[in-house]
């Protein structure tokens, strides 16, 4: 499979630059790849298509404010951007620019916290260890800033528009953005529907948004992203499968903390990382439907979605939505697939 097999045109005006208010009004595409038909929704129909006993999973990941402007010794501007937690103060990190980045270069941002680069990475990025007077987490709540992807260019007013209403866990460097359509009141409303709802942790990394620079998809190395799955979100999911009711996952994210999670064909309660790259061909153990958004060309992302509807179903899908008007990525619409269609009562 080459990487021009997940391509699409996508005119730039459809790249939302502002999340919609409410959170529920964006637009849902529902998928069926079985009979491949296409329905157009909003995201506040959602209960409309899940059944008693279905299973929705939530990834509970928090964005940190990641992105750190500081200068060098010289003056020099510099920017770090926080990807993964080494340890207490070691973080592996990117740079710009990152050319001069050396081992044992020292960065400033201001009196209370400085960095050195202490090695640099396989991916291109740098290990860096800080230094502070304080608590890390309340310095970098004040100094850091919340990153939002170069593909939006306009400024937030309110940085928890990027987070979702269930984050909980501090530690990612983007939003798990399929989650953002959720309002609390919705959730509310799908639990007292008979809608069970579970959470997973993946602290989204390079892994989830580093482009895919090989012709060939399958020589692709993703990077390694932190998961986490306690033992009472496996017992709900297992007994979800027991009812014969789906397990939803809500977002890519989510997908492949589940899929990770599976040793020797069981779904294990574990904190782990993962490099899991799921492509056409893929078969999947634990998903049964999937809530996201709309990716980029090329991207890791379309081609998971691929995997789970089928590649020239999805680029259908796509085309119809860029023909509707559908707003793309982040801040954009979301689309409800789901193969196992028949549920018995």
């Amino acid at each position: 499979m080459l990487i021009n097999d997940f391509d699409y045109e996508l005119p730039e005006e459809l790249i939302a630059q502002k999340p919609i208010e409410p959170r529920n009004f964006s637009r849902l595409m529902v998928l069926d790849p079985i009979n491949e038909t296409i329905e157009h929704h909003h995201f506040f129909d959602l209960k409309n298509f899940l059944v008693e006993g279905d299973t929705l999973i939530f990834n509970d990941t928090r964005v940190i404010p990641a992105r750190l402007i500081g200068h060098r010794e010289t003056g020099a501007r510099v920017e770090i951007f926080l990807l993964r937690r080494i340890d207490k103060d070691r973080w592996e990190t990117l740079v710009k620019p990152g050319k001069k980045a050396i081992k044992g270069n020292k960065i400033i941002f201001s009196d209370e916290l400085s960095c050195e680069i202490v090695d640099h990475t396989d991916f291109g990025g740098r290990i860096v260890e800080f230094h502070y007077n304080g608590i890390f987490e309340e310095i970098l709540d004040r100094l850091g800033e919340t990153p939002l992807p170069p593909y939006i260019h306009e400024k937030l007013s309110d940085a928890e528009r990027y987070q979702t209403v269930y984050n909980r866990e501090r530690g990612s460097a983007a939003a798990p953005t399929a989650g953002l359509h959720f309002t609390k009141d919705q959730m509310t409303d799908l639990q007292n529907s008979g809608i069970n709802l579970g959470f997973v942790t993946l602290h989204v990394g390079l892994g989830t948004f580093r482009p895919v620079n090989v012709d060939n998809i399958e020589e692709h190395q993703m990077h390694e992203e932190y998961f986490s799955i306690s033992q009472a979100t496996v017992d709900l999911i297992n007994q979800t499968k027991k009812n014969n009711r789906r397990v939803i996952a809500v977002g890519t994210t989510s997908i492949r903390t589940l899929e990770s999670a599976v040793v020797d064909g069981k779904l294990q309660a574990m904190s782990s990382s993962t490099k899991i790259f799921i492509y056409p061909g893929y078969e999947f153990k634990i998903v049964d439907a999937i809530i996201t958004n709309f990716h980029l060309p090329k991207s890791t992302l379309i081609m998971l979605i691929s995997a789970f509807a089928g590649r020239e179903f999805i680029l259908k899908a796509y085309n119809e939505a860029v023909k509707k008007r559908y707003r793309f990525f982040s801040f954009g619409d979301a689309m409800l697939i789901t193969r196992k269609i028949f549920i018995d009562e």
